[in-house]
């Protein structure tokens, strides 16, 4: 065959897959999508800059039952606990035991009373409640042989501490008879205010993530080796995604589970354009900032009702209530207001579940860089010692699917900007 003719197929065969490949873009059904394989790198490996223990002995959101199990009854002691009170006042103020007692207990004089937290009671005069060594000395070790929906962290089943150390915490509780004395308000929960983000998330002087929005644009419009590019399909981006941001996630039957935007870029470009943007990857974030951004201001309506997304829904509010990691932390004990939720853990506030989504992605400006919400799930399980799951867990789809019905009528604005 001649080299001439050759081009002259190969360009009729080229506009026919793009005829194709538009068609079913602008078509009523479904998008096309990449069905096998993950959505993220794989295997998957946690990023560099996090921490490196391994605390698969305990539970996750995907193996909720890996964990030790919980005393039946309290341990009897055979006498009066002795300890070390002097080593017992620095665990209790030891960060690097899951933040220990002060992250959630004013305790008097503990750690000079330097920002304690304010979830659990406050303890500084707890050696005037008449509470025996055996009922403290449980308690600590793990306070669901007495109560067992507590959050308090089951610091002995879960070997933060030893029998010993516990030992020492109990003997620095029986001297706290007096009122905790803070050097500043700051340091008094109770009189510590919330904190309020005023800064302009969208004005790029003061958010670098709004560099991402004009990368994404620049991807968007961007032919790939293919020949194609989302432009191709879907034209202008500012009408056709107007509003289409505002209603994900949302549930995929082709593929069983929830999408999130994230994994909805990865699939949809890699199906269409051959683009292989994975999740976590700067051209996804980036992508994802961009199409979000492209529906700021509009309300969040993800579809929680219709078949597979109200069961997703569903077990995204249970996964809620799964307690993780060697902390036993759940969602709602970090969130829900009748428990952790607007509190505080040591210096930081725990804010409630509405308000959790509408920026997302957002700049965190302690790490200079953008996170999305996955990666904020990922965080959230790895800062109280259990393993995080791939981004595009089947787990954190549902998760992020009742996170949007819960912040239902909530106003995007992306990128967002948070410490």
């Amino acid at each position: 065959m001649k080299p001439g003719l050759v081009m002259i197929l190969g360009g009729i065969l080229g506009g026919l897959a793009l005829a194709a490949v538009s068609a079913a873009a602008q078509s009523k059904g479904p998008a096309p999508l990449v069905l096998e394989g993950s959505a993220a790198p794989a295997p998957w490996k946690r990023y560099g800059s996090w921490p490196t223990r391994d605390t698969s002995q305990f539970n996750t959101l995907a193996n909720p039952q890996a964990s030790p199990p919980a005393p039946k009854e309290p341990r009897k002691l055979d006498g009066p606990v002795t300890g070390d009170a002097a080593n017992g006042a620095k665990l209790v103020a030891d960060r690097t035991r899951g933040g220990s007692c002060l992250a959630c207990h004013v305790m008097g004089p503990a750690g000079n009373a330097d920002l304690p937290g304010n979830v659990g009671p406050d303890l500084s005069e707890i050696g005037n409640a008449g509470r025996d060594d055996e009922w403290l000395w449980n308690y600590v070790y793990d306070a669901r042989a007495y109560n067992p929906a507590t959050i308090m962290p089951p610091w002995g089943t879960h070997r933060v501490f030893s029998e010993t150390e516990i030992g020492d915490i109990v003997a620095f509780l029986k001297t706290l008879k007096s009122p905790a004395q803070y050097k500043s308000a700051l340091d008094d929960p109770a009189k510590r205010h919330p904190p309020m983000e005023q800064r302009d998330n969208l004005d790029p002087t003061v958010n670098p993530a709004m560099w991402a929005e004009d990368q994404g644009e620049d991807l968007y419009k961007k032919r790939e080796a293919s020949g194609f590019s989302c432009a191709t399909c879907h034209g202008e981006a500012e009408t056709r995604f107007k509003t289409w941001a505002a209603a994900m996630p949302k549930w995929e039957p082709r593929l069983n589970k929830v999408l999130g935007i994230e994994e909805f870029v990865f699939r949809h470009a890699k199906a269409t354009t051959g683009a292989s943007w994975l999740m976590q990857g700067d051209e996804n974030t980036a992508m994802a900032v961009y199409l979000r951004s492209l529906a700021n201001g509009e309300e969040m309506k993800a579809d929680i009702a219709s078949p597979g997304a109200k069961e997703a829904y569903e077990r995204g509010r249970a996964l809620t209530d799964v307690k993780i990691g060697t902390l036993n932390f759940s969602c709602r004990d970090c969130h829900d207001p009748g428990r952790g939720g607007l509190k505080w853990i040591r210096g930081q506030w725990l804010g409630a579940q509405k308000g959790q989504l509408d920026h997302f992605p957002t700049w965190r400006t302690n790490l200079n860089e953008i996170w999305d919400i996955r990666k904020r799930f990922q965080w959230c399980g790895v800062a109280i010692w259990a393993n995080e799951l791939p981004p595009d867990a089947r787990e954190y789809g549902d998760l992020e699917l009742y996170l949007a019905g819960v912040n239902a009528g909530q106003k995007l604005s992306v990128p967002g900007i948070r410490h």
